[in-house]
């Protein structure tokens, strides 16, 4: 847990600090609900358009077989994407996006003689998150809701390797879906955004092991912190 305390302070940071952003959103400092003009005749386009974000991931793996990993640590990587926002009230909107994220770990488990210490894992995924939005002040909402992620790539150790366990080349394998949840907060400055996030996945990165070692090596899942900005334009 050593290797999280400086993601997790900055984290920490920018969520102290995102109250205090939204007071400043205009020249005059007022807070305003009409971020982006109403262009479409709608009372509240803040609630409703588009954008592209990204940022910072710490990511790290949970689970009963976490133990038996040595020097378990964060993988520090990024993720970026688009996304859409369809609002129904003043209140709460819906806002599905379309993420490229890395994820992974660091450490070592022990099945490959060769390597010495810890090691990056890397895990790339495309992610689909759905989530319901409720603005708690004019400027800060907070989110959650389902994710869905279908792995691309992996790497171990800097070396890509096979999802499937081709021909039994390798003990175990990955598997190819994740599903989860995701929440968070975000302020709005004016069209940017600023926001924290925690997605946790429910679903085994690894699957059929084949031998007792790696048996023992299997219940892990996918968990990340993101911090993240990105720019909106309304409908």
């Amino acid at each position: 847990m050593k290797n999280l305390t400086l993601p997790l302070t900055l984290a920490t940071g920018l969520l102290l600090s995102l109250p205090a952003l939204a007071q400043t959103t205009g020249p005059d400092g007022v807070r305003s609900s009409t971020d982006y003009p109403a262009t479409s005749g709608g009372s509240d386009s803040r609630n409703t358009g588009f954008g592209i974000k990204g940022g910072f991931t710490a990511a790290h793996f949970r689970g009963d077989d976490k133990k038996n990993y040595s020097e378990e640590g964060v993988y520090n990587t990024f993720h970026a994407g688009v996304y859409a926002q369809y609002g129904f009230s003043n209140k709460f909107s819906i806002q599905p996006e379309l993420l490229y994220s890395r994820q992974g770990f660091a450490g070592n488990n022990g099945l490959n003689p060769n390597v010495n210490g810890a090691y990056d894992t890397r895990l790339d995924y495309l992610q689909v998150p759905v989530l319901l939005v409720y603005n708690i002040l004019d400027n800060v909402s907070i989110h959650a809701g389902p994710q869905v992620s279908l792995l691309t790539k992996v790497r171990e150790n800097g070396v890509e390797r096979k999802l499937a366990n081709q021909d039994g080349k390798f003990d175990y394998a990955y598997k190819s879906l994740d599903y989860g949840l995701a929440t968070g907060i975000e302020a709005r400055v004016g069209p940017a955004r600023i926001g924290g996030r925690y997605v946790a996945g429910f679903n085994d990165i690894i699957e059929d092991p084949r031998t007792t070692a790696a048996q023992s090596l299997d219940n892990i899942k996918n968990g990340a912190f993101q911090v993240y900005i990105g720019i909106g334009f309304n409908r």
